[in-house]
């Protein structure tokens, strides 16, 4: 009677243990894919229209080519807000070091443009609606470090349609 009792729970801990390795196993997985792979982000606000929407887009941002160096111009990527970072913020690469970006001052006033020529290590970024983005107008060139993503795919459109 004992025996048969220390068996049974010899067979239970075994399977809690393989299930509890098989969960383990599968939270390493996902935290690999997030850190070092692809990544979700909530994208919303107005800094990005018409691309998405205000009330937010959910993408898929993949972080290989931010890695390894192969972000261009026209590409949205997802990066530390130089100003805040904790937050992650979404803007389209608008130059690369080396490139020289003509950009209009504050749009809402004028159209006054200046040129730059963008510093090694770093990428110029902007909004797609100038007139609602904080953006390297504001706090000049971003470091190449604080990119994060290259966003490739948009899951859903909105959330509240």
């Amino acid at each position: 009677m004992i025996l048969r009792n220390v068996n049974q729970w010899t067979t239970t801990l075994k399977e809690a243990l393989d299930r509890t390795l098989l969960i383990a196993k599968f939270l390493c997985a996902l935290h690999v894919t997030n850190t070092y792979l692809f990544t979700p982000a909530l994208v919303y606000g107005p800094s990005m229209l018409p691309t998405f929407h205000l009330t937010g887009d959910l993408v898929l941002a993949e972080r290989i080519s931010t890695r390894l160096g192969k972000v261009g111009p026209g590409d949205v990527v997802l990066l530390r807000s130089p100003e805040n970072p904790r937050k992650i913020v979404t803007k389209r690469v608008m130059g690369l070091e080396g490139d020289s970006v003509t950009y209009v001052v504050d749009p809402k006033k004028s159209y006054k443009q200046e040129t730059l020529v963008v510093p090694k290590g770093h990428v110029w970024i902007q909004g797609d609606n100038i007139y609602a983005s904080n953006d390297s107008r504001n706090f000049g060139p971003v470091p190449y470090g604080l990119l994060v993503g290259r966003v490739f795919w948009r899951v859903w459109l909105t959330f509240l349609s």
